[in-house]
């Protein structure tokens, strides 16, 4: 009985797999048909007639030769960015940052006898005044007094009533901004002042030399500028009245 439970194990596992290879066999030769005849359709219906040349299947805007590649260079135009970066001024000349000018100013300021130049004068740079004032707090704030708020507040005050004066004794007329940088500028001498004030007193007689030297020195380089940006001839004295004036009121700070 055992032999013929095995032989009949045996005979149904061989029947299976014929069978199975049989129907694999007959499906892949059905599959393989079925493939190839497509892909002769398709050869046939795009395979060109030997009647018809092959530039009438080119489209119309192609412009060259027939089996040679395209020129790419109408999809890739010449940028002209790098020519713009090399035309572009620096970034401190945008911002109006001119450190030669910034020196020539402070010299001019430095020397009352020096002649100023109008036309670098006659700008409206506040990176020296905006330096100046900062230094000028500070050193009061060495000498223990604590008065950014009154630099800052009697700048603009000043500034804004010389502009007002300068505009009604002159006929070509000055901006704020002009203004103010010329008054900044000369601030400078008031800074080498107050820090003076940190290590000695200026309520002597002494100081009190010294503060009427610092705003007749501030006053004449202001008056002088005024008078070669404006051309304003012979009205020094005029203008360096109302300079002292305003350089007296930093004056008054750095003594008390």
């Amino acid at each position: 009985m055992s032999n013929l439970g095995e032989y009949e194990m045996d005979f149904y596992q061989s029947n299976y797999i014929i069978d199975q290879q049989e129907q694999s066999y007959h499906d892949s030769n059905a599959y393989g048909n079925l493939y190839g005849s497509r892909q002769t359709q398709a050869t046939e219906q795009h395979q060109p007639s030997s009647s018809v040349p092959p530039e009438m299947f080119l489209p119309a805007s192609y412009a060259g030769q027939p089996f040679q590649p395209a020129s790419n260079l109408d999809y890739y135009p010449h940028s002209s960015s790098d020519d713009g970066f090399d035309e572009e001024p620096p970034l401190l000349e945008e911002l109006g940052i001119n450190f030669d000018h910034i020196w020539q100013k402070t010299l001019t300021v430095l020397n009352p006898m020096k002649p100023a130049d109008g036309s670098i004068m006659n700008e409206t740079d506040l990176t020296g005044p905006i330096l100046f004032c900062v230094a000028l707090g500070a050193t009061l704030l060495m000498a223990g007094k604590a008065q950014f708020g009154y630099v800052y507040g009697m700048s603009a005050i000043g500034c804004l009533l010389l502009h007002t004066l300068l505009n009604l004794m002159s006929s070509a007329g000055v901006s704020y901004g002009c203004v103010a940088s010329v008054l900044g500028y000369c601030l400078l001498p008031m800074v080498i002042l107050s820090s003076c004030a940190i290590f000695f007193s200026l309520q002597g007689t002494l100081g009190t030399a010294s503060v009427l030297l610092i705003i007749t020195w501030c006053s004449l380089s202001a008056s002088k500028i005024f008078i070669s940006a404006l051309s304003m001839e012979g009205q020094q004295l005029l203008v360096a009245y109302p300079c002292a004036l305003f350089y007296g009121l930093f004056a008054l700070l750095t003594i008390f």
